[in-house]
């Protein structure tokens, strides 16, 4: 499933086309993604100006004039392709493992499609239908279910190594279930929790309190922090599903310490150690025992 870092770079790739744009025409081709599509769904986009592109989390919130918000969430194989005016379609771009291709509102798996004013046309697909969008009133955003038990985003103010001392403290959890708890940092995923722990030097064994100390939490904020921001740098990690929504690749699985490479020598210099795979809660962990406490 896509996390932070590719939620953030989709965003980021659709605001030139939805930003300060208005939705001429919107279409459904079916009732329904992971969820029903709410009620009147297409022609309650028709017609309105996306004011703003958010994120929060995992999901991407497109603010319009009508005060409603429209929430995307990816799932594990929902995809935006963005297609000019001028009729070019955007490459398709090469994934780690294949994919049906998408037309340009024509696919069998794209279900749903936004022309907006100027003539672009957005086209979300989605083979698996485990994406799902919603439409909420704008005062009660806070409140949905999906956003109201989010803990702090872990690129933003709220997050530090105080924040996250508070939120692991007393927590007899493994510290890589307690990461993958959105309620405990908001966006984090399997990849990236992986990642941190590694960095920082801590066991995903570690019951989550034992990591509550001053010094762990120091470092495991700050290794949140890096591994997010250079995954976003480097455009997001492409696996499975996931592209850019002009169809590029992702880059950041060529920078994976630990992530799918069970049986690798520790890049960690002086370490000596091998990646071992595990499973914890029915999710595969890759870390170092050696330098890994």
């Amino acid at each position: 499933m896509p996390e932070l870092p590719e939620v953030e770079t989709v965003r980021r790739g659709l605001a030139p086309a939805l930003e300060g744009c208005r939705i001429r025409l919107a279409t459904q081709r079916r009732a329904n993604l992971r969820y029903p599509l709410p009620d009147r769904f297409a022609e309650r986009l028709t017609g309105r100006l996306v004011e703003r592109l958010d994120r929060r989390a995992k999901y991407i919130l497109a603010r319009l004039d009508s005060g409603e918000v429209l929430l995307i969430h990816l799932g594990m194989s929902g995809r935006f392709t963005i297609h000019p005016p001028e009729g070019g379609e955007a490459a398709p771009g090469q994934f780690h493992h294949a994919t049906p291709e998408s037309g340009a509102g024509t696919g069998k798996h794209d279900h749903i499609i936004f022309d907006m004013e100027d003539g672009t046309r957005i086209v979300y697909s989605d083979h698996r239908r485990f994406g799902f969008m919603d439409l909420i009133v704008e005062a009660d955003l806070d409140a949905n279910p999906h956003l109201a038990s989010l803990g702090p985003e872990p690129l933003g103010n709220e997050f530090s190594a105080f924040t996250l001392s508070e939120r692991l403290r007393g927590r007899r959890a493994p510290i890589k279930a307690a990461l993958l708890d959105q309620r405990t940092v908001a966006g984090l995923g399997n990849i990236y929790v992986c990642e941190a722990l590694f960095r920082a030097g801590v066991s995903p064994n570690r019951s989550a309190s034992s990591v509550a100390g001053p010094q762990r939490s120091e470092r495991l904020a700050r290794a949140i922090r890096e591994v997010l921001n250079e995954a976003l740098a480097a455009g997001g990690s492409t696996l499975r599903d996931y592209a850019h929504t002009d169809g590029e690749l992702g880059y950041f699985q060529h920078s994976f310490a630990v992530y799918d490479r069970e049986g690798d020598a520790c890049s960690k210099p002086g370490c000596g150690g091998t990646v071992k795979r595990i499973v914890q809660s029915g999710r595969s962990t890759f870390y170092c025992p050696r330098c890994q406490k």
